[in-house]
């Protein structure tokens, strides 16, 4: 339930064509809905502007299916299963008609965002192909909200120069999400170069020094280009998260 979808239902009912009772049955599981095993919530969507995730780890792939099913029936915005394992996403595939999976970055799409989503663009850059996965999990989250998401791959630090072809993209898009590992530098290159805000995705790709992920994450947060935000290692979906609410808050301020 999103705010055109309860701006819709009020205007039914003020116009005669709902009744109050229709109405009522509309919003009866708003707060939440139980389903086995979860309470799905609904009002996220309304609180935030971005309905719940489903997170696949530790869920059966029957919660999986139940959630990803309720949210799917009420949502205006996109629905995601994130991390999900191929019998979770065989499962969702099966609950809901049209779900696709890409199992490289263990994403399931379940729907789409509706009409009315905010346009906007977003970069999504890796530093190398081992960072992929990540990327696309960004890039994924990214469409099925309705915004584009300009692919940029393996421009990594070690040949800086194939970077710098890509400085007009950065300058035109909204957001620039830049994922990468070892020790995490391409971020700050990136924002030295740019005005366009900086989500940097940290990843565990790397040798043992890397600590799977987190001498990224320490450069990253350390880094010597200001403006510079910082997500979770190897979260893919909550930096297209903050990219969305980056467009999204841009739209407003140009309306």
């Amino acid at each position: 339930m999103d705010e055109r979808t309860l701006s819709r239902l009020l205007d039914d009912v003020a116009a005669g064509r709902a009744s109050v009772d229709e109405a009522l049955e509309g919003l009866r599981d708003l707060p939440y809905e139980s389903v086995p095993g979860a309470r799905v919530d609904h009002h996220r969507e309304l609180r935030t502007g971005q309905p719940e995730a489903v997170y696949g780890p530790g869920k059966t792939p029957a919660q999986v299916a139940d959630v990803a099913r309720a949210l799917a029936s009420r949502s205006a915005g996109a629905v995601l299963v994130t991390r999900a394992a191929p019998e979770q996403a065989e499962a969702v595939l099966e609950a809901v008609p049209g779900a696709r999976y890409d199992e490289r970055s263990g994403l399931v799409l379940v729907k789409r965002a509706g009409a009315g989503a905010p346009p906007g663009e977003v970069a999504v850059v890796s530093a190398g192909t081992s960072d992929q996965p990540v990327a696309e999990e960004a890039a994924l989250t990214i469409e099925a909200s309705g915004c584009a998401a300009l692919r940029i791959g393996d421009v990594g630090v070690a040949g800086v120069h194939r970077v710098l072809e890509h400085r007009g993209d950065f300058e035109r898009v909204d957001c620039v999400v830049v994922v990468a590992g070892m020790e995490g530098a391409l971020p700050s290159v990136i924002a030295g170069l740019t005005s366009t805000p900086v989500v940097a995705v940290p990843t565990s790709v790397g040798y043992g020094a890397s600590f799977e992920g987190l001498a990224a994450l320490l450069g990253m947060l350390s880094s010597c280009a200001p403006g510079v935000a910082v997500v979770n290692i190897d979260n893919g979906f909550g930096a297209a998260q903050v990219a969305l609410r980056i467009v999204r808050a841009l739209r407003r301020a140009e309306a």
